[in-house]
């Protein structure tokens, strides 16, 4: 029954990490639904390794490029240059505002956001935002031309998803679209933005609960590790084909049931 319990978080972080429709309230209500624990802040964040090898795996011809820059022409070497600038830029917000959280409110979550009802709100409010999104104009800023102050706006944004339900990916790659991305340089700019944020967290949740980290079985943990980096990699590939010719109108409506169907069953 743990290796079943395991797998299924596992399956549905790697599934719903990038895909946006927020893996931490999917955790909280499938694992309710399915008649499981509820994994917990500490848990989640560890099975979230998972996503983080799955997004260097996908991601690694980008950034091994980062290593080769003396090798590449003037104009790539100053890409990648600014694009890690921008990283870091984008990272700043996520780290001071779940750094205040984590140490003056720690159980903050826990207890309040955490709750079915905090989760279907939330979720119909992105996707209220998810559909101003979609119906912006669409613009012309890329990962090539974009501004530092699109790095900061976007990593602004991506702080706030330290709140159950809000998705990482769908505030970070809605508010890329109402401010003039692409849609697929949104999205891969959202993924490898996601690198820093994602590990950060699961580090902290590593070492602020060490102590518990011994109670979890070894290999359920390592099938829960597994079917994470394995269905991430399937969401990213996912996500970066159909939302390129499809855009959000999916996920928006996926959201408002979620939401409402949460509602009715409070």
């Amino acid at each position: 029954m743990e290796y079943l319990e395991f797998f299924l978080y596992g399956l549905i972080q790697g599934l719903t990490e990038f895909i946006p429709v927020s893996s931490t309230a999917h955790l909280k209500v499938i694992a309710l639904v399915l008649g499981i624990d509820d994994p917990g802040s500490s848990l989640s964040a560890i099975i979230q390794l998972g996503s983080i090898f799955a997004l260097f795996w996908y991601f690694r011809k980008d950034i091994f490029k980062f290593r080769s820059q003396s090798k590449t022409s003037i104009f790539d070497s100053f890409l990648h240059q600014r694009l890690l600038i921008s990283i870091l830029i984008g990272t700043i917000p996520i780290v001071l505002l779940g750094g205040t959280v984590k140490l003056f409110i720690p159980n903050f979550f826990e207890k309040i956001l955490r709750s079915n009802l905090s989760i279907a709100l939330v979720s119909i409010m992105m996707s209220i935002f998810m559909y101003i999104a979609e119906k912006s104009k669409k613009g012309s800023t890329n990962i090539k031309n974009h501004n530092y102050s699109d790095s900061f706006l976007i990593g602004l944004s991506q702080a706030f998803a330290i709140f159950p339900g809000i998705s990482r990916s769908g505030v970070t790659i809605s508010t890329a679209l109402v401010s003039g991305w692409e849609r697929v340089d949104a999205a891969k700019f959202s993924f490898i933005l996601g690198i820093p944020a994602i590990s950060i967290a699961a580090i902290v949740e590593l070492i602020t609960s060490f102590d518990g980290f011994y109670s979890f079985s070894f290999f359920p943990l390592i099938l829960g590790l597994t079917t994470t980096f394995v269905s991430s990699l399937f969401a990213i590939d996912f996500l970066l084909k159909y939302f390129s010719s499809n855009g959000l109108k999916l996920f928006i409506f996926y959201r408002i049931v979620f939401g409402v169907v949460i509602l009715l069953n409070l």
